[in-house]
């Protein structure tokens, strides 16, 4: 019994990338992206940041670059963190279900400090919520002072 012909493929089929899947949400929402140094990784995350987060991230993102020019950007532990050359990072973002909060790591050192305590030495938090009013000015200060203290993590 003869094999039946099989259909000739595409020649372009191969060629064609396929649709790069969304990342995966983890807990609250937050992007599961792979550790990375640059730009990029950031970027991804923050395209992948569910609803309002999003435009939180960009507005973040937009103020940590304006405020200090040529800031270091990674990816690690599935958060965006921002530094200064190789001394070490000074913020973190992280998405939560109901707000996005940014780890200052030397929090306790800025004048004001933010608002949110925590458990770990140094580090204050901001907890971003979807109707609350971002102070752009305060945040940009303490961005300012954040990124002339030593970071967190090294290189």
């Amino acid at each position: 019994m003869p094999m039946p012909a099989k259909k000739p493929r595409r020649a372009d089929s191969a060629a064609t990338p396929r649709p790069s899947r969304a990342p995966k949400l983890l807990s609250g929402g937050n992007p599961q992206i792979a550790k990375a140094d640059g730009d990029a990784p950031v970027q991804a995350y923050i395209d992948a940041m569910p609803g309002w987060k999003r435009d939180v991230g960009r507005r973040l993102d937009a103020i940590i670059v304006r405020t200090v020019p040529g800031v270091r950007k990674a990816v690690k532990w599935n958060s965006p963190l921002y530094g200064v050359g190789d001394n070490g990072f000074f913020l973190g973002i992280h998405c939560f279900t109901k707000y996005v909060k940014v780890a200052f790591f030397r929090g306790t050192s800025l004048r004001p400090p933010p608002p949110g305590p925590s458990k770990s030495g140094d580090t204050r938090y901001l907890d971003i919520r979807e109707d609350a009013p971002l102070d752009e000015a305060q945040f940009a200060a303490w961005v300012k002072q954040a990124s002339k203290l030593p970071g967190w993590g090294g290189s």
